[in-house]
């Protein structure tokens, strides 16, 4: 769904009016932890907070949120502003090229540039947030600003964009439903394509079509993570992608995928066995999903995260299974190399209440000697319990 903005020349993914809520939540949380300026470097922040969407996040880039000014500034390479003319909401003044000499280079650095913008502006002596635990905040990135900023005082705001992403939109779950949608599609491909003797690199590749063809009404955007196809004694490690082996009779696979529409995702994860398949697995995927079922129906709003993974625990433990991880994590839009939102987590001691249009990705798993089984679902907090976004069948598949 592309909305057109008021002027008839650009289209969004959102109301430019939903845009603009999302920056107040982002202010108010910067006034409430004492900062004056904020810069954004995870892609996933800058497009939540601007709209802005291309693979370019592997070189300096960043959005700038001042309490003071209206409107974000983002400011990234020379060759890439055509991008965010394109997909940014943005005025036009705001959107600022950095010259090519900046990149590459031992000499020079993006954030000298940006510095040198923090200065015309009157605001190298503020308090600057900046997201210290991201992918694309680099070592080198925070020693350039602090070399260029000496007057600055940086503070740390990691992941507070992610909170203000914690509870979504009803445009937001509209577009993760499509993208469970396409989860849905592709692991039936993935599950009906393996057997005995195909290779693993051709299911993926079947998968990866699937995600992206799409459906006749709608296509894919590229995951933040590869599909992940272990198996055999690869179940037991937890992301394993995949080689040209060939599945054996009486293998066992995982596959754990996510469609994703629009930059927001739905993961899915089944496990398959091929052939004769020994009791004590079969009994296993039961439980896996007999502590799923327990785990989704605690999930209520005023509910805590750590409240549902204990849940899960206990119908573990019920079975002598002992059971110390965590059961899931938030999910919605982003970027390589991780579709999670690195905020509330379904384990122990996260003592998050939980609200409606929350989602998260809810993945169980058990181990059986070398093999793993896997069943998640993509779910969303109601007004009083919660849903999943796929309706795929919860169970061992045995070819």
């Amino acid at each position: 769904m592309l909305i057109t903005d008021s002027g008839g020349k650009r289209t969004f993914r959102f109301h430019l009016s939903e845009y603009r809520e999302r920056l107040y939540h982002t202010k108010k949380k910067m006034q409430e932890k004492g900062m004056d300026v904020l810069l954004i470097t995870d892609p996933a922040n800058m497009n939540y907070l601007t709209g802005y969407d291309a693979w370019t996040f592997y070189v300096g880039q960043i959005v700038v949120v001042s309490v003071d000014e209206e409107e974000p500034m983002w400011i990234g390479r020379d060759q890439d502003v055509n991008g965010a003319h394109i997909t940014a909401w943005l005025n036009e003044k705001n959107i600022i090229p950095c010259p090519e000499a900046y990149y590459h280079s031992d000499q020079k650095h993006p954030m000298d540039f940006f510095a040198k913008l923090v200065h015309l502006m009157g605001k190298s002596n503020r308090t600057i947030g900046v997201e210290m635990d991201m992918y694309y905040f680099t070592a080198t990135t925070y020693e350039a600003l602090k070399r260029a900023l000496p007057n600055a005082t940086l503070k740390n705001a990691n992941a507070l964009v992610n909170w203000v992403r914690l509870v979504k939109s009803d445009q937001e779950i509209e577009y993760m439903r499509k993208a469970a949608t396409l989860a849905e599609n592709a692991m039936s491909v993935g599950i009906e394509q393996i057997d005995a003797g195909v290779r693993e690199n051709e299911v993926v590749a079947d998968v990866y079509h699937e995600l992206i063809a799409g459906t006749d009404k709608f296509g894919g955007d590229y995951p933040a993570v590869a599909p992940l196809i272990p198996s055999g004694d690869d179940t037991s490690a937890l992301h394993v992608t995949w080689s040209d082996r060939k599945f054996q009779a009486n293998d066992f696979a995982i596959i754990k995928l996510a469609g994703c529409f629009s930059r927001y995702h739905a993961p899915l994860s089944r496990t398959i066995a091929i052939g004769e398949t020994p009791e004590k697995i079969k009994e296993a995927g039961k439980r896996c999903v007999e502590g799923l079922h327990v785990a989704l129906g605690t999930i209520k709003p005023g509910a805590t995260c750590e409240e549902v993974e204990a849940a899960w625990r206990r119908s573990a433990e019920k079975h002598g299974v002992l059971k110390d991880t965590f059961l899931g994590y938030s999910v919605g839009s982003n970027y390589p190399p991780d579709w999670g939102s690195h905020t509330a987590n379904l384990r122990r001691g996260d003592r998050t209440v939980l609200k409606p249009n929350m989602t998260f990705h809810m993945i169980p798993r058990l181990w059986i000697g070398d093999l793993g089984i896997e069943v998640s679902e993509t779910l969303r907090v109601t007004e009083n319990k919660c849903e999943t976004l796929t309706e795929f069948e919860r169970r061992l598949f045995v070819k």
